[in-house]
């Protein structure tokens, strides 16, 4: 979660500690747990409890600060040294097989290690019975009793004066158990490494806590950390090998082979692990949760069925339901079956198949993934057929069909992790349904297509429809409101993905607090390099960097607004004499409005308006329609690169916007069109 950090003092004084410990507060400040198993061990300290602005706070201000990948285990002995107990203190010391209790007698900060000796009495836990003092002694001994801080959980104290131990070995622990990769000692030297690894870390961790993060992807880069752990202890296996022969044989030869491609598949999965860590870009690059997912297709039969849910069936509704919806000329030889829910009925599709809901709010813990080309109908309007979501899970609506149709229902989310509808695959079409969203909107996928016709969508966190490149979105006379942003268009000038296709007509987007429409986009090599001119000669306007090759939209429409404010306020910029009779008749504003002055007024603020949103489509379409271009000419030099000299009219001619016009975008907190540079 986003926390307003608090400036830390720069100084190591008792004083800048008062409020992270205890050092001057009488009492200890921490709670206590009871360890689990069998042996009577001592209360420990419970800290492993850290909301994320401390641990966030703790890392920056305090152990990491600035410091490079090399200067890591340093500053964090460094810190250690300040905060740290150097004896006097007892912990258990944990390890996969066995737990004792231990006396600490001095600290080796250098080495993040603690000389421990067994306390007395001798308490000590283990699998099996071949854990005895005698063997612990010796174990001792071949470690010259000296163990990792992190495998040490300090036993709890009242008086206060170990709480800072506690949280410091808590620190050391977390941030080699959750942040550390074996491989971060190979990466460059010159990026901040809070910045660049820790942060980002740190913030999927508690997304993860906090079920911010679908369960597959998290299942994933799980997987991907294991790999790239294995791999790269082979890598080094490797090249300690090499390293040690200097012999040029074939066997050495053959190992310099294996170690490169070893190195390769670490970096691969690296990329895929920072993919993932990066909340923008971790659902365009990272996950692909519904690929696999099979479509069951037509019946063994070939018969297709209408699945029909009442919340309570009667004889009238019944036969009204027959009249409309099930007529002998139009269900002939279809087969119909009653559900008690409509996720039942979803589940018992078939390709062709259809579903009735009937009137009814109906309750449901689950989610409908809707793999086959199916049509969801509510029998009346949106606000008499109300699904809405139980319980906690990922998502709410999953579309990976060819065709699928979903109409006149409103569908509320409730304790999602994802949007309220994400398109996968296929097609879908959003007709006349009011969507209630708790997290993100809508979501068109990559390969997918949305149509939204007629449809209301609104109290989205995130953006109420995020399009993904290489997708396609229609979407017709259409309410998108109080979200976080209207609708966010991805486009990310990579090989690997189209543009989007967007239609966009007669929409009303309203009351968000970010922009009506926003464009993602990473900033090309040229922008970066030509980043501080382009500053310095066009500026930024609104949080919106205008770039060179659109600075002349920006000028027309800044002219526009000039003339657009003339026309409203005169007195502000109009210098033109005005005729004696109207300039006595308005001046008598004050006192009686003369009824001709204020329908001419009216007249034309409505013209301004008019304008103003005829404006706001043709930016959002030229600024777009520029991207697009910019695609293309990527494209192009990258297939003149390969020795393609004339490229395909029909693979080059893409447009990212078919369509944008009587869009109207009122009350958004930030504009009706922004772009956001990564």
């Amino acid at each position: 979660p986003e926390v307003p950090r608090e400036d830390a003092e720069s100084d190591w004084s008792a004083d800048s500690w008062s409020d992270y410990g205890s050092r001057d507060k009488p009492g200890t400040t921490l709670g206590r747990t009871v360890p689990d198993g069998n042996v009577l061990f001592p209360d420990i300290f419970h800290t492993d409890h850290l909301l994320f602005y401390e641990r966030f706070r703790a890392y920056q201000d305090y152990i990491l600060a600035d410091c490079k990948t090399s200067e890591v285990k340093r500053f964090i002995a460094e810190y250690l040294e300040k905060v740290l107990e150097p004896s006097g203190w007892q912990a258990i010391w944990r390890t996969d097989v066995f737990e004792v209790l231990v006396g600490v007698v001095d600290v080796n900060f250098s080495a993040l290690k603690a000389v421990v000796q067994l306390s007395e009495p001798f308490l000590c836990e283990s699998q099996d019975s071949s854990f005895t003092l005698e063997c612990m002694q010796e174990l001792l001994e071949l470690k010259e009793h000296q163990i990792l801080l992190q495998e040490l959980w300090v036993v709890y104290d009242e008086s206060g004066e170990f709480d800072q131990t506690a949280l410091a070995i808590e620190h050391v622990r977390f941030f080699y158990r959750c942040i550390w990769r074996t491989w971060d000692e190979e990466e460059e030297d010159e990026f901040d490494y809070f910045v660049r690894c820790v942060e980002p870390r740190l913030r999927l961790h508690y997304d993860i806590l906090e079920n911010r993060v679908p369960s597959g992807l998290v299942v994933d880069y799980q997987s991907l950390l294991s790999q790239c752990e294995e791999l790269y202890e082979k890598f080094l296996n490797v090249r300690n090998s090499i390293s040690s022969n200097d012999s040029d044989s074939e066997a050495e030869n053959v190992s310099m082979v294996e170690g490169l491609k070893l190195y390769d598949q670490v970096e691969h999965l690296k990329q895929k692990l920072k993919l993932i860590e990066n909340p923008l870009l971790r659902y365009v690059f990272g996950y692909q949760k519904y690929g696999s997912l099979q479509a069951k297709g037509l019946r063994p039969t070939g018969a297709k069925v209408i699945h029909v849910v009442p919340w309570t069936m009667t004889a009238s509704l019944l036969h009204v339901l027959a009249r409309d919806k099930l007529r002998p000329e139009s269900c002939e030889d279809i087969e119909i079956q009653f559900h008690r829910d409509p996720l039942a009925a979803v589940n018992a599709c078939y390709e062709g198949d259809r579903v009735i809901i009937c009137p009814g709010r109906y309750f449901v813990d689950g989610v409908f993934s809707i793999a086959d080309s199916v049509e969801l109908e509510g029998y009346g309007l949106p606000d008499d057929v109300v699904i809405e979501k139980q319980g906690k899970g990922d998502n709410f609506f999953d579309c990976t069909g060819a065709n699928i149709k979903i109409s006149n229902l409103k569908l509320v989310q409730h304790d999602a992790v994802e949007g309220i509808l994400n398109v996968h695959h296929g097609k879908t079409t959003l007709e006349n349904c009011v969507l209630q969203c708790e997290t993100t909107g809508i979501t068109v996928r990559t390969s997918a297509e949305l149509l939204m016709r007629n449809s209301d969508l609104y109290g989205a966190k995130g953006a109420g429809v995020e399009i993904y490149p290489g997708s396609g979105c229609t979407l017709l006379h259409n309410g998108i409101h109080h979200c976080k942003e209207g609708i966010l268009v991805k486009n990310f000038l990579d090989e690997d993905y189209e543009v989007p296709k967007i239609t966009m007509v007669n929409n009303m987007i309203h009351n968000n607090e970010g922009y009506g429409v926003v464009l993602v986009r990473p900033a090309i090599p040229s922008e970066m390099k030509d980043a501080s001119v382009q500053e310095t000669k066009v500026g930024w306007v609104d949080s919106v960097k205008i770039e060179e090759n659109e600075f002349q939209d920006f000028l027309m429409m800044w002219q526009l607004c000039m003339t657009v404010g003339d026309i409203l306020f005169p007195a502000l910029g109009n210098t033109q004499p005005t005729q004696a009779g109207d300039e006595t008749a308005c001046a008598e504003g004050s006192r009686q409005e003369q009824p001709g002055c204020v329908t001419d007024k009216l007249e034309l603020y409505k013209q301004a308006e008019t304008s103003e949103q005829t404006e706001n489509n043709s930016e959002i379409a030229n600024v777009l329609g520029a991207t697009s271009a910019k695609k293309r000419q990527t494209h192009k030099k990258r297939l003149s690169e390969l020795g393609f000299t004339e490229a395909d009219d029909n693979l080059m001619s893409q447009e990212m916007f078919v369509s944008v016009e009587g869009n109207q975008f009122k009350w958004n907190g930030k504009g009706s069109f922004g772009i956001f540079f990564f």
